[in-house]
């Protein structure tokens, strides 16, 4: 859904406006405290993914048993560089500090494939979510199309680049542990999956006027293989494993990465 007429939803909220397109059904909203944190959802060292043995053993046991139990968890000791992960951060935040004239230099409404939106680029939602996004896709390497990622802040695309493909490797390690937990030869799924999409989705939740009434992003299951997920420590993400009948909001841990089992496996 495109921004309300030629602003973006942060100048709205610097306006300290709320529209009703926003409002969500009452059983739709919050039950749990953005920052109302639980250590329910594991916390897994990779230390080791590259080796052979114990070790490499206990850490797929404990990946299979979050999966089976939540079908999410965060990885720790991870590869992917600390000061790439900050510098990816650091983009995003000046990339949504931009005027609205900026960032709707990108907008993606109208089914353009990749950019800036507010809410979502799902076609025919009637509540939206209180979010800014931008979102194209990384891999293949062939169907990038610059001309739909930022080019402010300086250093977004290389940043991104190198980002991209750090978190590429470890997905593709993430699907060999997944492969043999299920019994399979530990390429199966990597094999499967050749030619994977990569899909960058950066969120930004500016601070809401009535966060009682709606969600930054609705209740949803990601599509693809896995996700994986750098958070801020504001907190705010929430997980269930009883179809919604209860929730909790995840203990942020820094430096660490969200690995989400998603809903399908082609």
């Amino acid at each position: 859904m495109a921004p309300t007429g030629n602003i973006s939803l942060t100048a709205l909220a610097e306006k300290n406006a709320f529209h009703q397109k926003f409002i969500r059904d009452e059983d739709e909203r919050p039950k749990v405290a953005y920052n109302q944190f639980s250590n329910d959802i594991p916390v897994i060292s990779l230390a080791g993914i590259n080796e052979n043995g114990g070790d490499r053993a206990e850490m797929c046991r404990k990946i299979i048993a979050a999966c089976e139990d939540w079908g999410i968890f965060q990885v720790i000791d991870h590869g992917i560089e600390t000061k790439l992960m900050n510098s990816m951060t650091r983009l995003a935040r000046e990339f949504f500090e931009l005027p609205a004239q900026e960032k709707l230099k990108f907008d993606m409404s109208g089914g353009k494939k990749g950019g800036f939106i507010v809410s979502s680029h799902l076609q025919g939602e009637v509540v939206q979510d209180w979010r800014e996004i931008v979102t194209y896709f990384s891999y293949p390497i062939k169907a990038r199309d610059y001309t739909r990622w930022p080019n402010k802040p300086e250093g977004w695309r290389a940043v991104t680049e190198a980002y991209s493909e750090q978190l590429m490797d470890l997905g593709c390690k993430l699907l060999e542990v997944l492969s043999e937990g299920m019994g399979l030869e530990k390429d199966a799924l990597s094999k499967a999956c050749v030619e994977m999409d990569q899909k960058v989705v950066v969120n930004f939740y500016p601070k809401c006027p009535q966060p009682n009434l709606t969600l930054g992003l609705k209740r949803h299951t990601d599509p693809g293989t896995i996700t994986l997920l750098l958070q801020d420590q504001v907190g705010g993400l929430q997980a269930t494993r009883d179809g919604g009948k209860t929730w909790i909001t995840v203990q942020p841990v820094e430096g660490a990465l969200w690995s989400i089992l998603v809903t399908m496996v082609m």
